[in-house]
């Protein structure tokens, strides 16, 4: 039995880890921030899958046999050729879970007009995956991305408030409301958006619903964890927390006190 894997590029995976620990808090759970690597949101394809799988590597030697990629670059861009190509070689039961199956395959539930917008990264933006797995759930409905590149920098910085915040996410938000009058769902398609969330709720009109990853990982999780027991009997149960970076230690408590809402302890880890 081992913990289970929460693995992100940097700080933004822990206000989904946050959630699943909530959500479900009698698991043991090891969290890996790439902080020495970030961002992953501009690098090509196969930088990212590289840097992601060397992580799941890393998670999968500590004893974690199911890893959540809490990062939507890595699951736009280093998910599917990890689950299909990599995965069927380990000698026992390994699975990799992301972050945009979760948000897209519900989707559908919460628009009425059928026309839903995407907040999120570049890389995310360019990787096509919420259009893709939004249309494989739900054909009738269209989607519309726009990407925020400053929003991540604006977050790592703590420049959470107007004037200069506000600029940039009023900026991209009317750059996404432009593409269609008809959105009434806005997704936030990267796990550093949920600290902005005070600002973009100033730009975007009351009537169209915010969907934040979060929550809907952790259901997804738990959902997931039912289904397959062969997995949930293989996670230890000792409610075990464990924190790493492979940037400096001291650094990544500072930060991620503002992104986990309580403070941590983390350890140094050289891949």
């Amino acid at each position: 039995m081992g913990a289970i894997g929460i693995f992100d590029s940097g700080y933004g995976g822990l206000t989904v880890f946050r959630e699943i620990v909530d959500k479900l808090p009698q698991y043991d759970y090891v969290y890996l921030g790439d902080n020495a690597r970030v961002p992953y949101g501009t690098r090509s394809f196969e930088t990212v899958y590289t840097y992601t799988k060397e992580c799941v590597d890393k998670l999968f030697a500590m004893g974690c046999h199911l890893v959540v990629l809490a990062c939507n670059t890595a699951s736009a861009k280093a998910l599917r050729t990890i689950q299909q190509r990599d995965l069927p070689h380990y000698p026992d039961l390994r699975k990799v879970l992301g972050v945009i199956r979760p948000t897209t395959e519900v989707v559908g539930r919460y628009t009425r007009t059928r026309h839903v917008g995407v907040l999120a990264t570049l890389g995310t933006v360019k990787s096509a995956s919420y259009p893709i797995e939004i249309h494989n759930f739900f054909p009738d409905v269209a989607v519309y991305q726009q990407a925020c590149p400053l929003w991540v920098p604006l977050v790592e910085n703590n420049e959470l408030d107007p004037p200069a915040a506000g600029y940039f996410v009023e900026r991209d938000i009317n750059r996404l409301l432009q593409q269609s009058p008809h959105i009434d769902t806005v997704i936030l398609g990267c796990t550093h958006y949920p600290l902005l969330l005070p600002l973009i709720k100033q730009f975007i009109p009351a009537h169209i619903q915010i969907l934040s990853q979060g929550e809907l990982v952790a259901n997804s999780l738990a959902n997931y964890l039912d289904r397959h027991p062969e997995v949930e009997s293989l996670c230890a149960k000792e409610r075990k927390i464990r924190f790493f970076t492979t940037d400096n230690a001291l650094d990544f408590e500072e930060k991620a006190f503002r992104f986990y809402g309580q403070a941590i302890k983390a350890t140094e880890l050289k891949l």
